[in-house]
């Protein structure tokens, strides 16, 4: 039964399903024609379309050896990739084609075996995987200690092919300067923001844009619930059906920073955001704790200085979101002695709490707020000095509680609605907020 298939198992077949699609398409016209050739043609389409279908990880282990250590990926045809190594963190970055990925993020929690013992990696602490960009795939590999690329090479297998990353230890020296070299390559820095489509396009302000931002995407999974639930998946579920809730209203517009599993840097988001003259950027998160009994909703402000330890930790985290991707985290321009400019941020932080005391005020008859649901510190996604920005973090994938309304689509509508009544009154209020609207202060690069 359909419904009984796993949502992984879904991604690895989607080319499979799209082609007995329009086969049955094909076969349907067929039959009510009378042209059976239709059919024939139908078949004769089967092998290109399969060459057209992205390569499929199915399976990784790790395999130690005396002088290396290899991550092996079992995929369903050859493919290119490169590596280079990324410093502070110590990372490998293995960039791929249009690669899917059939395997869990569980999976990336590396273990190993030698002489039939299992043991964990003397070199890879864990990896993490995912869409990068258009076209584009990323394995980003923590290391335990300095390493250097051995070889990156798809080998021919029985059933398809495999990907072998073999590493070997190196000086921490040699290890530093490989990276710095590999920073200075445009591919370490990669947009995702299409200039064909985006740059310099601008939308009208008679209707106010909201700007939706699921966090993280792509490579970046964010926090993972023992279950093996994803908060890039959460997030972007809760920001669909926030948009609907909007838009339902008729007087407001919504833009959604990513609306696929794709990665989008940091300060990307916040240009999206810009580009499409957004009146409003809320950032979604979830987040995890080592203490289960932590729960309910946090609603957080930009602030130069953290509101208290947990707001700090909570920045701290994904403010690295780009490092988990395999970017270099940008240079932070946040101090500016402008006084215009102080003066905007000024206003437009006032803005982003009292919309935050809205949130919190509906949210909590929808769902659970935490016990200090209000709070601030450095996020660098609301940074915008022009722009009210919040971030929302919907609740914790470690407490069984927030686990279940999280996944749940009745909670979702519900908490949508409610997050959708505290943004239409931020907007009715007798003096809405037209940072954009209205001739912006220069914003420094």
């Amino acid at each position: 039964m359909l419904s009984s298939v796993e949502p992984r198992d879904l991604r690895m077949a989607g080319p499979i399903f799209r082609y007995l699609r329009l086969l049955t398409v094909i076969i349907r016209s067929a039959r009510q024609s009378g042209a059976m050739a239709t059919f024939a043609l139908a078949l004769a389409l089967a092998p290109a379309i399969a060459e057209k279908a992205p390569v499929t990880v199915l399976a990784s282990h790790i395999e130690n050896t005396a002088g290396s250590t290899r991550l092996v990926f079992d995929i369903t045809g050859p493919v290119d990739a490169n590596a280079w190594p990324m410093n502070d963190p110590a990372r490998m970055i293995v960039d791929l084609p249009d690669v899917a990925f059939g395997i869990e993020p569980s999976d990336g929690h590396v273990v190993g075996h030698v002489d039939g013992h299992l043991v964990g990696s003397t070199l890879v602490r864990a990896f993490r995987f995912g869409q990068f960009a258009p076209g584009r795939a990323r394995i980003v590999i923590d290391l335990k200690a300095p390493a250097r690329v051995v070889r990156v090479a798809s080998e021919t297998a029985a059933s398809g092919a495999r990907l072998i990353i073999e590493l070997a230890p190196t000086s921490t020296a040699r290890f530093v300067a490989d990276a710095q070299a590999a920073s200075a390559v445009s591919h370490v820095r990669y947009s995702v923001i299409d200039p064909l489509t985006t740059g310099g396009e601008t939308h009208s302000t008679e209707t106010p844009v909201v700007m939706i931002d699921p966090g993280h995407g792509g490579v970046d999974q964010g926090a993972v619930a023992q279950n093996g639930i994803e908060e890039k998946t959460i997030v972007l579920a809760f920001a669909r059906a926030l948009r609907e809730k909007i838009e339902a209203g008729g007087r407001l517009r919504v833009v959604l920073t990513r609306d696929d599993d794709v990665f989008l840097p940091l300060d990307e988001r916040v240009a999206l955001a810009r580009r499409a003259n957004a009146a409003l950027f809320v950032s979604i998160h979830a987040d995890t704790l080592a203490a289960p009994h932590v729960e309910g909703a946090t609603i957080y402000t930009v602030s130069r200085a953290a509101s208290d330890a947990e707001a700090a930790r909570t920045a701290a985290q994904e403010n690295r979101a780009d490092q988990a991707a395999g970017l270099q985290t940008p240079k932070n321009s946040d101090e500016v002695g402008d006084i215009l400019f102080d003066l905007a941020r000024r206003e437009t932080n006032a803005f982003s709490r009292q919309f935050a005391l809205a949130l919190a005020s509906r949210w909590k008859e929808a769902g659970s707020l935490n016990k200090n649901p209000i709070r601030s510190a450095g996020f660098v996604v609301l940074k915008a000095h022009d722009m009210p920005s919040v971030l929302l973090e919907l609740g914790y994938l470690s407490s069984a509680h927030d686990l279940s309304r999280l996944t749940s689509p009745a909670w979702r509508d519900q908490a949508a609605g409610k997050a959708a009544e505290a943004i239409e009154a931020f907007f009715a209020m007798s003096h809405p907020p037209k940072m954009l609207a209205a001739p912006a202060v220069s914003r420094p690069e």
